[in-house]
């Protein structure tokens, strides 16, 4: 199962939120919210989005831009538009002066903005933590994307834009599964860009070897994998196998298979109840106090600390 089928296999979505955002200018929305990441769309007129670090992009109708977080970044009418509301880590909206704006910004169910009638009209969906993304999906982007039309799908726009725009029942399961489908669609189109560019994960499943190799790992991280196991599975050399692996991955096999089952380690940790002993064991480690070695070393806290932190990170609500 690869990192995007993988992503399917949970309810993802329902620890994001989704959001119609109507503007007239000027406008200029800093977004602070340190949000793991977020997709907008817009739907009518056009919309500058600003980030820390690098050019501004012009986003229009057809398009789709992928944020990743923490670094903040604008959504405006003018690239050097000062900021008139500010989205901070409580997902709570103010102006720059700290005046909350709860009731000037609601603009009914799941429509948020400064005028109803706003001629910029975008589709905002934040995964607020990379828990609630999936780790490998998340790093498959880079810190901003922009899709053309050609790349991002019409008909999955509309019916988001439908169900953000009524009340209906069901609506938030709706919501959630197109939002996913969504975000599939964008990852499958930065994977198809030229090489180079698609995560390690994706970059591997051009190479039919190579692929089934992934496969079998992605499959069954738990098992006790060797190299030399790999190479026999694939029916060539280990030398060749380690080599080829190296080359198209970008990385030896072992510490490919460390990466992924620490990913799924890791969103194990925030999405159950799990003790740390069970969930070493689910992803192929003998003994908890190995397993939180590694995660600790690869993400810089403990396996209890990271399950914590992003827990509270989920927590978050909308803007208000």
């Amino acid at each position: 199962m690869d990192p995007l089928s993988r992503f399917f296999t949970d309810p993802r979505a329902h620890d994001a939120f989704s959001l119609r955002v109507v503007m007239a200018p000027p406008f200029a929305i800093d977004v602070r919210d340190e949000a793991a990441l977020t997709l907008i769309v817009p739907v009518r007129g056009s919309a500058w989005l600003v980030p820390q670090a690098g050019p501004p992009q012009l986003l229009s109708p057809g398009q789709t831009a992928t944020v990743r977080g923490p670094e903040p970044y604008r959504v405006a009418d003018r690239p050097d538009q000062d900021p008139t509301v500010i989205i901070g880590t409580d997902q709570v909206c103010r102006t720059p002066d700290g005046e909350h704006l709860e009731t000037t910004m609601r603009q009914g169910v799941r429509t948020w903005g400064n005028d109803p009638a706003g001629e910029t009209v975008l589709l905002i969906g934040t995964y607020p933590s990379e828990a609630a993304v999936g780790q490998l999906v998340a790093s498959a982007l880079p810190q901003l994307a922009v899709f053309d039309t050609d790349e991002t799908d019409a008909t999955l726009v509309a019916l988001l834009e439908r169900e953000l725009s009524s009340s209906d029942l069901g609506q938030g399961s709706a919501i959630d599964r197109l939002l996913d489908l969504l975000l599939l669609h964008v990852v499958r189109a930065f994977a198809r860009r030229p090489a180079g560019t698609a995560p390690s994960w994706v970059a591997g499943s051009s190479d039919p070897l190579i692929s089934r190799a992934l496969t079998l790992l992605h499959d069954d991280p738990a098992a006790a994998w060797t190299v030399a196991e790999l190479a026999n599975r694939v029916h060539v050399s280990r030398a060749k196998f380690a080599a080829r692996f190296s080359s198209t991955v970008g990385q030896p096999p072992m510490s490919y298979l460390t990466s992924w089952r620490l990913a799924l380690a890791a969103d194990r940790l925030v999405g159950s109840d799990a003790t740390t002993a069970t969930v070493a064991a689910e992803v192929g480690y003998s003994s908890a106090f190995t397993f939180s070695t590694a995660f600790s070393r690869a993400y810089g806290m403990s396996p209890t600390a990271y399950r914590r932190a992003r827990r509270s990170a989920l927590a978050g609500t909308a803007p208000a």
